[in-house]
């Protein structure tokens, strides 16, 4: 079993930013890929970014060039963070693991609110 607490989210006006972070207990095979999914207000949850265990990146198209996906030297805790923020930014995010690039393990989210 894996928990996922996510910290960091909140209320941010437009061009700034904000740092996300989580952190994991449970499995380290469980832990291999991490990453951050987000759901819009009124939409279908969306991927913004995942990083598997050796370091390799991946971004949707919305957030490259903004957004930067990290990870600590103990694998368990991964960072984003979101630069230019804009008002679609708007959304609660969720912290993700899994054994591959498919999520397994959810966070609870957290909200992030991006105002004009």
């Amino acid at each position: 079993q894996v928990q996922l607490v996510e910290s960091g989210g909140g209320l941010v006006q437009a061009g700034g930013s904000l740092n996300l972070s989580c952190a994991a207990s449970g499995s380290d095979y469980s832990i291999n890929t991490m990453g951050w999914y987000r759901q819009p207000p009124g939409k279908w949850r969306e991927l913004v970014a995942t990083i598997t265990r050796g370091g390799r990146k991946n971004y949707a198209a919305s957030a490259k060039g903004r957004f930067t996906i990290s990870r600590d030297s103990t694998k368990k805790t991964v960072y984003l963070q979101m630069l230019s923020l804009k008002t679609d930014d708007t959304a609660i995010y969720f912290c993700t693991c899994g054994t591959d690039d498919s999520p397994q393990y959810w966070g609870q989210g957290t909200q992030v609110t991006v105002s004009t």
